[in-house]
């Protein structure tokens, strides 16, 4: 469930709905689904209600067709002897060594087989399934039927479990390419969530073979070799070097599409139109640990696209009469294409809610809250870091999604006043009347007489920009007399450390999943603690008004009384202060000449296939900038 993650995902596995690659406002179209799911709405006493908005449903059943001769990818799961038997099944404990086999390419056989539903329904158990540690098992358990009842009664063992032998009530097998998943209630939410990894296929066999003996020590599991019937698979996972996709030599015949509007054709995103995908043999995402070196390889041509650091603004981009974005003379000499995309997102400075000193429901705490909020000044993290893209967020929505509010009726009242025409950020001498409030004079901890010391986690890139960030930090917080000790680790570590609960205050982010506010709200449920019941809500905060605020909000439309509990629930986040709220992002992307025009995306990843490269080109022009100078 993060970003990094994703754009491998996104290419390796296919869900059931996608979204349309030119269509904008988003629209879910079929992925593997031979068409839309059909869904039907039951009371309780079994009737069918035709107009669900107005009518009390106590079932929703999505009935799902798909698509008849899709194949997986080759892997060593699905290889077979003369005989037809599996290959690689019940092997000895010294197997592998035996056989060198030390990565997935090392074993000498290969098959696949046909997709069917079954594969649906064996990896919506696995959701289930509390060994496998789902971060969505508990939004789940709330609305797909006796899903939380299966994950229950699994018996807890450490090899193999085949899933197949236990049923679960929420999913009915109709034959090979047909099944429904009976949803409690109303949830329309939930079609959003076809079109998301966690709904992708997953075959028993890859799931027997990864539980073979000794496969967990040599990596060789689905966290390091993923099976799908994407476009792509990942021959090789070397995350401190590079890692590698090559096209699925059994991905069925899917074409770019024909037909978009006239801004697509003059943007260039129908200039393969027709052509079978995905459009590149090979992608290779090599680790740069620096920015500098990166984009100076950039510039030389041995990458194709790029992100704009702070260091390399000024030399990539040009502030416009107008304020905008535009590429230096520099860059256009080189033919290079910006794209300037607001995402839907929150960067966010987070407090562990369980946490005896910034977590609970004191006053006490809640001050203190409310006086890091104020101090760390977010408009000027912006200004510096970012070179002036994004704005300083006033809740969990960002702008683009139902239920956010601008202007003065959007700020945070804890943070911000409205003054003339914009908002004015308090001053630092209210986060130290709050800090006084909270018992913490001047900063200081009455328990010790010295400064109060919060201990900070951040993810750490190992770049040269880290430090100037954390000591940015430091002195956001030493104005209000707080000694913020800094805990940098790299991600995986820094994800344990928060999924466990052993973190005060922390930063990370969010983009959407999908375009509805639930997404951003929900990582606030009390139901999704990321400690006590293994969700996305990693400040643990709870809050049972906002909880059934939530519940009601989630299944209505997007009309004017949705709108109303929203502002109820912002106005309780903003009150109790569990996040900093911190930025709503801008990225800008500079991309080379010889890729093709990719429209972008901001709620999917899976547009790998859409690109083309003119390798000739690319060849030529790197050839032409890398010339020796002779002196």
């Amino acid at each position: 469930y993060s970003l990094n993650e994703y754009q491998f995902l996104g290419q390796v596995y296919e869900p059931i709905l996608q979204y349309d690659y030119l269509l904008r406002p988003y629209k879910l179209i079929p992925l593997t689904a031979a068409t839309m799911p059909e869904v039907h709405y039951y009371d309780k006493g079994g009737q069918e209600i035709i107009s669900p908005e107005n009518g009390e449903v106590a079932q929703s059943f999505y009935t799902i067709h798909i698509k008849s001769g899709i194949l997986y990818q080759p892997h060593p799961a699905f290889a077979k002897d003369t005989t037809g038997r599996p290959r690689y099944v019940n092997l000895s404990s010294d197997f592998l060594d035996e056989n060198n086999i030390s990565r997935l390419a090392d074993f000498k056989y290969t098959g696949t087989r046909e997709l069917t539903v079954d594969d649906y329904i064996y990896q919506i158990k696995r959701l289930a399934n509390p060994l496998v540690n789902s971060p969505i098992y508990g939004l789940m358990s709330e609305h797909i039927i006796g899903f939380h009842e299966f994950g229950a009664s699994l018996p807890a063992v450490k090899g193999f479990l085949d899933l197949r032998q236990y049923p679960l009530a929420g999913l009915r097998k109709i034959d090979d390419y047909t099944f429904q998943i009976s949803i409690k209630g109303l949830y329309p939410q939930f079609m959003f969530w076809l079109e998301m990894p966690f709904f992708s296929p997953v075959p028993w066999e890859v799931d027997r073979f990864y539980h073979e003996p000794d496969m967990d020590d040599k990596n060789l599991s689905f966290g390091w070799y993923p099976v799908g019937t994407g476009p792509f698979m990942l021959s090789e996972n070397n995350p401190n070097s590079h890692m590698i996709l090559d096209k699925n030599p059994n991905y069925r015949g899917d074409f770019l599409p024909t037909s978009g509007s006239i801004d697509d054709q003059q943007k260039g995103y129908l200039k393969n139109q027709g052509k079978r995908l995905p459009l590149i043999d090979k992608a290779v995402y090599t680790l740069e640990k620096e920015s500098i070196p990166r984009w100076n390889k950039f510039l030389q041509g041995y990458y194709d696209s790029s992100g704009i650091s702070a260091d390399s603004f000024d030399k990539a981009i040009q502030i416009t009469t107008l304020g905008t974005a535009a590429l230096t003379p520099d860059m256009q000499a080189k033919g290079m294409r910006l794209t300037q995309m607001s995402e839907p997102s929150i960067f966010y400075l987070g407090f562990n809610m369980l946490d005896n000193v910034v977590g609970g429901k004191s006053e006490r705490a809640r001050n203190l809250r409310q006086a890091i909020s104020i101090a760390v000044n977010f408009d000027e993290d912006i200004a510096i870091f970012f070179n002036g893209r994004g704005e300083a967020a006033q809740g969990p929505i960002p702008p683009g999604i139902f239920g956010f509010r601008e202007g003065k009726e959007g700020i945070n009242p804890y943070v911000y006043t409205w003054e003339g025409n914009a908002p004015k950020r308090r001053s630092i001498e209210d986060a130290k009347a709050l800090m006084k409030k909270a018992g913490y004079p001047n900063g200081r901890d009455p328990a010790t007489g010295h400064a109060l010391i919060l201990h900070y986690d951040v993810h750490a890139t190992g770049g040269p920009d880290d430090k100037s960030q954390l000591n940015w930090m430091q002195k956001q917080f030493a104005r209000i007399g707080i000694a913020l000790d800094i805990r940098a680790t790299h991600y995986n570590r820094f994800q344990e450390k928060i999924r466990s609960g052993n973190a005060q205050i922390y930063s990370w982010s969010w983009s959407a999943d999908y375009p509805d506010p639930e997404n951003f709200l929900f990582l606030l449920y009390g139901g999704n603690s990321m400690v006590l019941h293994g969700g996305e809500n990693s400040a643990n905060y709870t809050n049972p008004v906002y909880d059934q605020l939530f519940n009601e909000m989630k299944k209505r439309p997007n009309d004017e009384e949705r709108q109303k509990l929203i502002d109820k629930m912002v106005d309780l986040l903003r009150h109790d202060a569990p996040w900093v709220w911190g930025i709503h992002n801008e990225s800008l992307t500079l991309t080379q000449q010889w890729l093709s025009p990719v429209k972008t995306s901001t709620m999917s990843l899976s547009t790998l296939k859409y690109i083309d490269v003119d390798v000739q080109k690319r060849n030529i022009l790197r050839n032409a900038w890398n010339q020796p100078i002779l002196w």
